[in-house]
């Protein structure tokens, strides 16, 4: 009878009791990725922004409390409004050969080649699989003013090759080049995955009513497209700010004379070049920031996509 009479107050007691702790066992469950993130994200940004306000070499036990000075120290350092400069050409040419670029060529390849796509899509694919590391040596030959093949075709015209990593201007252009190869076949591939998606109906409608491929491609593939377009958006803009970070330290290490110098490489030469610590975080906090804004124009932009559901 007491054993029924138990089996009775717990059958009224409804779930039991993870039922009435479920908040408790959602949060245990999510509790190791919250100490993750916490440890690899939220702390390392603290830690920054408390570095930011510091005067330290890396060196000396002991750190000095300086507040905004680093902030105004950066924002007066000529080399700051360069770097700053340069990044923002460097997110503009990335946008060219990574954006718009493959915007188009998965257009043709999707659908407008008919016989040989599949061989395309390998070739473009194929340099996505190389580091930036190999990308860097590969253009570093190719860019060669003396015997690289860019020189000999500049010889065959008759003219000379331009210094491509020592001209301040042509040097940007290079090593975006160079980043904008390797990262070009991934951004293929997610426009044509999105590209193939579009209904063949809409296009053969379109076709009747003869209308151009321009205008097939403006007016139907762009708006169907258009999530996949502000991903690959967002995506080409931290190539611009990050990814050219590598090319730069093989290559030119930010010469000639801050030519190709970034954001992020001005960080790791005020860090690990400079030892001045605070401004490093400094420039950090203020690259993030531009992260930010980055993402509310995304949520912004989100709200005017369309999606098919």
């Amino acid at each position: 009878m007491k054993r029924q009479h138990a089996v009775q107050e717990t059958s009224k007691r409804p779930g039991g009791f993870w039922k009435k702790h479920r908040k408790i066992e959602k949060f245990i469950y999510l509790l190791p990725a919250i100490v993750i993130f916490c440890v690899f994200m939220v702390w390392p940004i603290v830690y920054n922004m408390y570095l930011s306000t510091m005067e330290w070499n890396m060196v000396s036990p002991t750190k000095k409390f300086v507040g905004f000075e680093n902030y105004i120290n950066v924002f007066q350092d000529p080399g700051f409004l360069k770097a700053l400069g340069n990044t923002g050409l460097y997110v503009l040419l990335m946008m060219i050969f990574c954006f718009v670029a493959p915007y188009f060529y998965s257009y043709i390849i999707g659908k407008l080649i008919t016989k040989g796509e599949k061989i395309y899509r390998a070739l473009m694919f194929f340099p996505s699989l190389l580091s930036l590391a190999v990308a860097a040596i590969v253009f570093m030959w190719l860019f060669n003013s003396v015997s690289g093949p860019v020189a000999e075709i500049f010889e065959a015209f008759g003219h000379e090759s331009p210094h491509w990593f020592t001209t301040s201007g042509y040097v940007i252009v290079a090593l975006s080049i160079a980043t904008g190869w390797r990262c070009f076949g991934y951004n293929l591939i997610v426009f044509l995955g999105a590209i193939v998606e579009v209904p063949v109906e809409l296009i053969e409608a379109a076709k009747l009513e003869k209308a151009s491929n321009w205008k097939i491609f403006w007016r139907i593939i762009v708006p169907l497209t258009s999530p996949t377009a502000l991903y690959v958006f967002i995506i080409t803009f931290v190539m611009g700010l990050q990814y050219v970070f590598t090319p730069i330290q093989m290559i030119t290490k930010g010469g000639p004379n801050m030519a190709s110098t970034n954001l992020v490489y001005l960080i790791y030469q005020y860090g690990f070049q400079f030892f001045q610590t605070g401004r490093a975080a400094a420039v950090a906090i203020i690259s993030l920031v531009i992260f930010l804004l980055v993402l509310f124009l995304q949520n912004r932009l989100n709200k005017r996509v369309h999606y098919e559901n």
